[in-house]
C-alpha cells in the first residue's frame, strides 16, 4: 500500500520498524561512503609518490582521473545517506504527533469550551494565525513532498554516470587521446556536480516536508484537543532557505552546461581556462545549498521550539 509521508499515517509498529530501517541503511551509506573517501585518500597519496618520477605522466593523470570520480561519488554517498535517515525522521514525526494527539484529549473541555477568536496574532515565536482546522500544506510543502525522491534518484544516477565516465577516461582515453580525454573530463565533472546538486536539493526538499509535517502535524494536535490552532507564519529564515536552494540549483545546471560547451573545445589553453574559473562556480553552488540547507535546519528548531511552547500553553491554560 501506498504511504505518503505527509497525510497518511503508519502504525506504530510499523513506523518503528520504517524509522529503523531507514536509520540502518542511513548509516550503511554513511560507512561505504567514508570508506570510498579513504580510497580515494590512498589513491592520492599514491599519485603524488610517482609525480616526481619520470615517466610517470599518464599513470599519474589516470590514477587522478578515477580518483576526482570516486570522491565526488563518496560524497554523493554521504549525502544520500542523511537523505535516508531524514526519511525515517519524517516517519517518526508522524508517529509522534498521533501519540500527542491521543494524550491530549482528555484536556478538552466537557463544553467544548468558547470559540477561538480566529485572525493574526503575535506569540514568543513570532507572527501567527489562529483558526478552527489544521492549516492546509503551503504550495512549497507540496512541492518538497512531491519533488524530494525524484531529485535523490536523479542525483544518484548523474553521480553515478560521471563516475563510470571517470573510468573510462582513466583506462582507455588518457595518453591515448588527450583530446578526448579532455572532452570526456569535462563531461565527468559537470555530470557529477550537478549529481551532488540534485542530492542536495533533494535534502534540502527533504527539510521541507518536515517543516510542513510540523505545521500540519502541530494543527491536528491542536485541533484534536478542541483549542484554537495557532500557526506560525513562515519565518525569514525559511524563505531564505527557499531562495538559495533555488539559486544554488540554478548554479549547478549552469556549471553542467557550461561543462558540456567546453567539452567541445580544441583548444587546450581554452579548456584550461574554462576549469580554472568553472571549479569554483560548481563549489559556490553547492556551499549555496548547504546555506540553504543551515537555514533550514534554524527554521526546523524555531518551529520546534514553537510546537513546545504551544504544547505548555494547552497543558497550563487548556486553551
Amino acid at each position: 500500500m501506498a504511504v505518503s509521508l505527509l497525510d497518511a499515517r503508519l502504525s506504530p509498529a510499523s513506523a518503528e520498524r520504517t524509522g529503523s530501517r531507514a536509520r540502518t541503511i542511513g548509516l550503511t551509506l554513511g560507512f561505504v561512503g567514508v570508506a570510498l573517501a579513504l580510497v580515494t585518500l590512498i589513491n592520492a597519496i599514491a599519485a603524488g609518490t610517482l609525480a616526481g618520477r619520470t615517466g610517470e605522466e599518464t599513470t599519474v593523470a589516470r590514477l587522478l582521473a578515477w580518483s576526482f570520480g570516486l570522491t565526488t561519488t563518496a560524497f554523493g554517498t554521504l549525502k544520500l545517506g542523511i537523505a535516508v535517515i531524514l526519511v525515517g525522521i519524517l516517519t517518526r514525526l508522524w508517529l509522534r504527533v498521533d501519540a500527542v494527539k491521543e494524550a491530549l484529549p482528555a484536556l478538552k473541555p466537557a463544553n467544548g469550551g468558547p470559540a477561538p477568536e480566529v485572525g493574526p496574532t503575535v506569540t514568543p515565536y513570532g507572527r501567527a494565525t489562529v483558526s478552527t482546522e489544521a492549516p492546509e500544506p503551503l504550495l512549497i510543502h507540496r512541492m518538497a513532498r512531491a519533488l524530494w525522491a525524484p531529485m535523490l534518484a536523479m542525483g544518484a544516477m548523474a553521480v553515478l554516470a560521471g563516475f563510470i565516465l571517470s573510468w573510462i577516461v582513466a583506462a582507455d582515453t588518457i595518453g591515448d587521446d588527450p583530446a578526448l580525454a579532455s572532452s570526456q573530463q569535462a563531461w565527468v565533472q559537470g555530470l557529477q556536480f550537478l549529481g551532488e546538486g540534485f542530492l542536495l536539493s533533494g535534502i534540502s526538499f527533504l527539510l521541507g516536508t518536515i517543516l510542513g509535517s510540523l505545521r500540519k502535524g502541530g494543527g491536528e494536535v491542536q485541533a484534536s484537543v478542541g483549542v484554537a490552532v495557532k500557526t506560525l507564519a513562515m519565518p525569514l529564515t525559511a524563505k531564505l532557505f527557499v531562495g538559495l536552494m533555488a539559486l544554488g540549483l540554478m548554479v549547478q545546471v549552469f556549471q553542467f552546461i557550461a561543462y558540456v560547451v567546453v567539452s567541445t573545445f580544441d583548444d587546450p589553453a581554452r579548456v584550461a581556462t574554462a576549469f580554472t574559473w568553472l571549479g569554483p562556480v560548481r563549489e559556490a553552488g553547492l556551499g549555496i545549498l548547504l546555506s540553504g540547507i543551515v537555514l533550514a535546519l534554524a527554521a526546523i528548531a524555531k518551529a520546534l521550539g514553537f510546537q513546545f511552547w504551544r504544547l505548555s500553553e494547552i497543558v497550563s491554560r487548556g486553551r
